[in-house]
């Protein structure tokens, strides 16, 4: 395994992402193969009990915690990206891991979320979080007690959202691939396309916070990376 490879950033093309092959995405932002033990310092946290140690980035929430752990990377901003991870559900305590794509300074949204893409053994889940899940309006109505949303709001939630049935077996290791092309976001793992999903907020064209979320334990990861399009 390599050391962490923190790389200058820039803006991106602003070629349609859509038309381009996955080759385009060359221009390495960030990688990290943990081959030490220990975050390395471009990393930051929320919540987390996550660690590095024996080549691997183990996901972790403590017990008490009232939220997932998040471990962050924050880039200057790009609208389309490939991230890349392997991934391990080391048991059956494995529920879910998140990417989730942000904008830290984006105010339209809870806490800057733009789309997330959620893998259990089961499935993938993939959300316009700007436009619906999280957006500041409909995330009020949902948090409100009772919940205020509409029959309208939850016919477009379903909109925003897009679950494909997809298994992956314990204790071996998968890759994931997502990319974002201009209001697409196509999943693929272990070379096989899963998912492609099409929605407003995934054009976001100032993505700047690029996550691990883990839901809650026992969910390893290694090989992780960030792309931007190449420059023309």
């Amino acid at each position: 395994m390599k050391s962490l490879i923190p790389l200058s950033v820039v803006f991106v093309s602003t070629l349609a992402c859509a038309q381009l092959p996955a080759g385009s995405f060359s221009r390495l932002i960030f990688s990290d193969e943990f081959a030490a033990d220990g975050f390395g310092k471009s990393w930051g946290h929320y919540k987390s009990s996550s660690v590095v140690k024996d080549g691997v980035l183990h996901g972790i929430t403590a017990p008490e915690s009232d939220h997932p752990a998040v471990d962050v990377i924050r880039i200057a901003p790009e609208r389309d990206l490939e991230v890349a991870v392997k991934f391990q559900f080391a048991s059956e305590q494995a529920k879910t891991f998140n990417v989730w794509l942000d904008d830290k300074d984006y105010k339209g949204s809870h806490a800057g979320h733009i789309c997330s893409i959620t893998v259990s053994p089961a499935a993938v889940t993939v959300a316009d979080a700007k436009t619906g899940t999280f957006s500041n309006e409909i995330y009020e109505k949902k948090k409100a007690v009772p919940p205020t949303l509409t029959d309208v709001d939850k016919a477009n939630l379903q909109k925003w959202t897009k679950s494909v049935p997809n298994k992956v077996t314990l204790k071996d290791w998968h890759t994931l691939v997502v990319r974002t092309q201009a209001d697409v976001v196509e999943t693929t793992i272990d070379g096989k396309v899963v998912s492609s999903f099409q929605s407003p907020g995934v054009a976001h064209d100032h993505k700047t916070v690029v996550s691990l979320t883990t839901n809650r334990v026992d969910v390893n990861y290694d090989d992780f990376s960030i792309k931007g399009v190449a420059k023309p």
